[in-house]
């Protein structure tokens, strides 16, 4: 008894100092963050001042990250492990559609897939084999390699879904991006510095937007042809309504004809299809809240209304039918 009222009272006293400790963690975390965070700002900050000498858009930051990457990748391959996937090319492709534009990134990709197909496993059935009751070998098996898979798979879904949502970002701010190119071009400047005006205008509104016109623009002053850098920009994006605008700028430039009117032949067409697009999901809206209608509401709809039918059912006729 002695025992148990000494616990009921130390109780108390522990629960306040786990809260504590984890207030104290908590706050440690968070400070720890923000001062990276205000890292991180500074030396984008400074390499901003630096990008256009040096014709690069990554910041100090990533390129020490990718170096550290890179060193980690260089060690692997020479341990005689190759990280070279055969569908390199197109996943090269599917990498820089979705922001990943370092050389070292397929190689990463690789790495970061073999890890979690081999690593979560592991510990799993690490977890697994050190409980007072392991399940039987045959669900241990189905469950590791399951999470194999899904490791294995989980990096390309997580690469298609980025690059699905540039390529959405980068769709919806692109007819700004003409309007504005359109308006520059009739006020008398050159394509090519119409892009850095527009891109520097679109900085904070459509980032990637800017950062692509940027991109071009650094191609071109570097003394890459006005077409070569088109079809980079449009291999890049891999969107077909960005690789239609390079078409048109490339055959409108080789044949002469007016960049203005290109322009704002192909901005009317972007808009229109934008609002195409913003139609499509507002049709798209009553059928996909059907599926929950449907299911939650039309239950519960179909039993207030029998429900008075089944009291009275049971109330009335089954006693005179049990007579």
């Amino acid at each position: 008894m002695l025992n148990f009222a000494l616990t009921a009272q130390l109780r108390p006293v522990l629960l306040i100092l786990l809260f504590i400790g984890i207030v104290a963690l908590v706050y440690g975390i968070s400070e720890m963050i923000a001062r990276n965070a205000k890292v991180r700002s500074r030396l984008d900050v400074v390499s901003d001042g630096t990008r256009a000498a040096q014709g690069s858009g990554h910041s100090l930051r990533g390129e020490r990250n990718n170096s550290e990457w890179k060193k980690l990748v260089d060690g692997i391959e020479k341990m005689g492990i190759s990280l070279v996937d055969t569908k390199n090319d197109s996943l090269r492709k599917k990498l820089i559609a979705a922001g990943y534009g370092s050389p070292e990134a397929p190689k990463i990709f690789t790495f970061i897939r073999l890890v979690l197909t081999f690593v979560l496993p592991a510990l799993f059935v690490t977890l697994a084999l050190s409980k007072p009751e392991p399940p039987s070998p045959m669900k241990l098996y189905f469950f590791a390699v399951s999470i194999a898979v899904l490791g294995l798979y989980l990096p390309n879904l997580f690469i298609s879904a980025k690059a699905a949502r540039r390529q959405e970002a980068i769709v919806h701010g692109f007819p700004d991006a003409l309007d504005l190119m359109l308006v520059c071009v009739e006020a008398g400047l050159g394509l090519e510095a119409a892009m850095d005006r527009v891109g520097r205008e679109l900085a904070l509104a459509h980032p990637l937007v800017s950062a692509t016109l940027g991109k071009v623009v650094l191609e071109l002053r570097a003394g890459r042809s006005r077409a070569d850098a088109l079809r980079r920009m449009a291999d890049e994006v891999d969107v077909d309504e960005i690789r239609s605008f390079a078409t048109l700028l490339i055959q409108s430039d080789q044949l002469g004809s007016s960049v203005g009117q290109t322009l704002r032949v192909y901005a009317a067409e972007m808009r229109e299809k934008r609002r195409m697009r913003a139609e499509e999901k507002a049709h798209r809206l009553p059928v996909l809240l059907s599926v929950p209608l449907v299911a939650c509401m039309l239950p519960v709809m179909i039993g207030v209304l029998m429900l008075p039918a089944v009291v009275r059912v049971v109330r009335e006729i089954l006693p005179v039918m049990t007579r």
